[in-house]
């Protein structure tokens, strides 16, 4: 990776775009532009911090699809 902040960023995304890997940008973290990927079973967050730094973290499902009742629990309890 390169060692420009800005350079590692765009190296990043292009590497997701090479591999045909869906992704956006979000503003999560201050001083960091975070990369939001979704990937069959798994959604990952790369942040990439002003001073070139990446964290990277993987949030797995365990194959459950739950119905629409269990969106509505989920609902009233982050509402």
């Amino acid at each position: 990776m390169a060692s420009d902040p800005s350079s590692k960023l765009f190296e990043l995304l292009r590497e997701l775009a090479a591999a045909h890997i869906w992704f956006s940008l979000a503003n999560t973290r201050e001083g960091a532009v975070t990369i939001l990927v979704v990937v069959p079973g798994e959604r990952w967050e790369i942040d990439v911090f002003e001073d070139g730094e990446v964290d990277f973290e993987v949030f797995q499902s365990d194959g459950t699809i739950y119905d629409e009742a269990a969106l509505r629990e989920r609902l009233a309890r982050y509402s």
